[in-house]
């Protein structure tokens, strides 16, 4: 084991990569309540373009984006900014909300409950509720224990209406009920499935942290997972229990895609098919056609750039790639903003999201198409990656690991290594990870230090 110190540097230097027109990556839809056709020739081509739109969404998978930041940073703000951005584009857009905080019912003039609600055109929007998540899942395992008869009827006589939401499960159910909306796990069985595809589903969670946990609970529930099926195959309680569970959850959430009473001959497929499904599920957080992530703050506000910043790094220890940073400009921010957002998140693409007057209802057509907010769908609407750090860099000549943690110092961040140093964990942000090391620079560690947030870790 070996711990690392050292402080924390800013880049001096920064990148300001080249952004795409908007329609380059999300063509536009030309509505008539957005603009009026000029010409039949116009008309004509318009056609094209919306025929390109339904054809390309109906093969891509739906893209999930959510935001993260310091409460009170603007992260229901900016929800609904992407949410209108990517309704007026022509993409059919699901926005998610998990709270009871009205916000976001002011901001859209849409009243939002636990069912979708057609809020205009191509905008949904749903509001996460846990005691009612909980109905459904409850109702499948009582309708699969009928047909395998596990529990004798026990099962049945549980009401779930009267059940109470326990602190974890917030989280638990918000992944399967996003799950309905996206299908990155894909476990979910063909009839739970939401009949209208979306393109795009934007989550604005609890907290950041929640939000944090879900996006590493994947890669993270593997190793459990590990574990759990060493108990079940290698115990006499795991060997007995084991297979009447797996046939449970199998008939219940349809996880082997089989629907059928495997009585305990698959186990073994049951249990490489979960791992793979969670590899699969963990893989879809870097990538950016299919997640976006971003990160939300006041600039002008040291504690909020702050926050920001230690989110970069959380983001990055639970496996996301994030997509770029947005600031809030209020009308007296000074003009210096945009450098300290730029070098601070270099070389993530960042732009602000135009400050909204809320005396009354918005004009979100009136806001989308200010230049105020052009530099922002610009961002949104960008789906390239190469600008984006990587957040592991390995170099065989030197045997040495370089680990990009923004937002971290060097009291902050511990290093372990099990498994004849095949594996380096590294723990930090309350945030564990673990780095499997190619045979080059496999060893034990030898030193590490800090330069320009990257912590570069020697091996020996």
């Amino acid at each position: 084991m070996a711990s690392c110190s050292t402080s924390l540097l800013l880049s001096s230097s920064f990148f300001t990569p080249e952004v795409p027109k908007i329609g380059s990556v999300f063509p536009m839809k030309m509505t008539q309540r957005r603009r009026t056709l000029r010409s039949n020739e116009d008309f004509s081509l318009n056609l094209i373009v919306v025929n390109a739109v339904k054809s390309e969404s109906d093969e891509k998978p739906t893209k999930l984006v959510t935001f993260l930041g310091k409460g009170g940073s603007g992260k229901t703000t900016a929800a609904i900014f992407a949410a209108q951005h990517y309704a007026m584009s022509g993409l059919k857009t699901c926005l998610v909300v998990h709270s009871q905080d009205p916000t976001a019912e002011y901001l859209l003039n849409c009243k939002i409950g636990p069912s979708l609600t057609p809020c205009q055109d191509n905008l949904s929007a749903i509001r996460f509720e846990t005691t009612k998540m909980i109905l459904e899942p409850l109702k499948c395992i009582k309708q699969a224990d009928a047909r395998l008869n596990l529990t004798q009827g026990v099962l049945e006589g549980v009401v779930g209406e009267e059940l109470g939401v326990l602190p974890g499960m917030d989280s638990i159910f918000s992944v399967l009920e996003l799950d309905r909306l996206v299908g990155f796990i894909g476990t979910v069985n063909k009839r739970n499935i939401v009949k209208n595809k979306f393109d795009i589903v934007i989550y604005d969670g609890v907290s950041t942290e929640e939000t944090l946990r879900m996006i590493g609970a994947t890669s993270k529930t593997r190793l459990y997972l590990k574990y759990l099926r060493s108990l079940a195959e290698k115990t006499d309680l795991g060997r007995v229990a084991g297979p009447s569970l797996l046939r449970l959850a199998d008939e219940a959430l349809s996880i082997s895609e089989r629907g059928t009473n495997l009585n305990g001959k698959l186990s073994s497929e049951i249990w490489n098919y979960l791992e793979n499904t969670l590899e699969k599920a963990s893989s879809v957080f870097s990538e950016p056609q299919k997640f976006g992530c971003y990160i939300i703050m006041d600039p002008a506000n040291p504690i909020s750039l702050n926050a920001a910043l230690r989110y970069w790094g959380c983001a990055i220890q639970a496996g996301a790639q994030l997509s770029g940073a947005f600031g809030l400009k209020l009308p007296e921010s000074p003009m210096a903003l945009d450098e300290i957002l730029k070098i601070n998140f270099s070389p993530l693409p960042s732009s602000f999201i135009p400050h909204l007057k809320l005396e009354s209802h918005l004009n979100w057509d009136k806001v989308m198409v200010s230049d105020q907010s052009k530099d922002a769908r610009d961002l949104l609407s960008r789906l390239e990656k190469e600008n984006t750090p990587s957040s592991v860099k390995f170099d065989p000549s030197n045997k040495s690991v370089t680990l990009f943690m923004p937002g971290f110092d060097k009291s902050e961040i511990k290093l372990y290594q099990f498994r004849g140093g095949s594996e380096l964990l590294v723990e930090a942000g309350d945030q564990r990870r673990v780095i499997r090391l190619p045979p080059q620079n496999q060893g034990k560690v030898g030193g590490a230090k800090f330069i320009d947030r990257n912590l570069v870790i020697t091996m020996c």
